[in-house]
């Protein structure tokens, strides 16, 4: 994976370029909104990580003159935080938005939700687990050939872990997944919605089958 990061704080260069090259990806960097062209038109990348703030040509004109020839997937890097910055940027085709200062565990997050919406991997409509029936050809939920009511939320939460089954998920992939447009959703937020989960999945939530903690790493739905 081949990753363009754009941005005219060295220091903030260097962190990226480091953390993502650890992670087994390809990093370019560009300084500035033309540097950033051009190597977007020389070596097109797999996703684009840009800094609002630059002088000269700033993020919002290099999105744009990106998004007149490609839909590589953008996450805005900035540091504006208000509501206002991320409908802007949301509007104007970028996939996601993080203000500085970010947690790299949060930003790695994101990464993986941005490109799993963007090249979604062919998965099966129905997953069965046991008891548990996930049907997303119709959005429901069996349990025991019962229909379990969930809130839209549940639904998507439950989709997620369902998506990989016995894959652990942490509360930055969960937040980034299904909250991807709710900044000020938190690890306290994940975990109320697991327990709402087991409440209505399991027999005895203090001891689940279905929904497994992977203490100090996330959750996951038992294969």
């Amino acid at each position: 994976m081949k990753i363009l990061v754009v941005d005219d704080d060295t220091d903030i260069v260097r962190l990226l370029k480091y953390f993502l090259e650890a992670k087994g990806r390809q990093v370019q960097t560009a300084s500035s909104g033309t540097a950033a062209l051009e190597l977007f038109k020389k070596e097109p990348p797999d996703l684009v990580i840009l800094d609002v703030v630059m002088p000269g040509m700033d993020g919002w004109a290099v999105l744009q003159k990106i998004r007149e020839s490609s839909q590589v997937p953008v996450l805005m890097l900035t540091g504006k935080d208000a509501p206002t910055d991320k409908a802007k940027g949301l509007l104007s085709g970028a996939d996601d938005y993080i203000a500085k200062p970010f947690d790299l565990a949060e930003l790695e997050a994101r990464i993986v939700a941005v490109m799993r919406r963007y090249k979604p991997a062919t998965r099966p409509a129905l997953v069965r687990v046991g008891d548990l029936e996930i049907d997303d050809s119709v959005k429901q939920v069996k349990l025991k050939g019962r229909t379990v009511s969930l809130s839209p939320k549940e639904y998507e939460l439950l989709k997620l872990l369902a998506s990989e089954p016995g894959r652990v998920f942490s509360h930055q992939e969960i937040i980034a997944e299904v909250w991807q447009d709710k900044p000020l959703i938190t690890s306290s937020d994940v975990t109320k919605y697991i327990y709402l989960l087991r409440e209505k999945l399991e027999d005895d939530p203090e001891n689940p089958k279905y929904i497994l903690t992977v203490r100090g790493f996330g959750y996951k739905l038992a294969a």
